[in-house]
């Protein structure tokens, strides 16, 4: 397949230098370090954090469960620190 690359000068002169070196077309120096690039990188690492999503699936009903206390803690009204914070913003006007 033809395409066509945008390559930073000196990243070219680089890839164009070692084909020469080693005798081949820049084109097949191209494509081999591509396939390299695509067997060096495991598809895992492509997305490190995909390896970790639902290792904590064990923890859903501890943390609604935790959700829930809080939620019901915030309901409740402490009535002597209300009154004090009432009162000591009264002072001040």
């Amino acid at each position: 397949m033809k395409t066509t690359l945008e390559i930073p000068d000196p990243i070219f002169r680089r890839a164009k230098s070692k084909a020469a070196e080693r005798g081949i077309p820049l084109r097949q120096f191209v494509t081999e370090a591509v396939e390299d690039k695509l067997k060096a990188t495991p598809p895992s690492e492509q997305k490190p954090w995909m390896k970790h999503i639902g290792k904590l699936k064990h923890l859903r009903k501890e943390t609604a469960r935790i959700g829930k206390v809080i939620e019901e803690a915030f309901e409740e009204v402490d009535q002597e620190m209300w009154t004090s914070q009432k009162h000591d913003g009264e002072k001040g006007d």
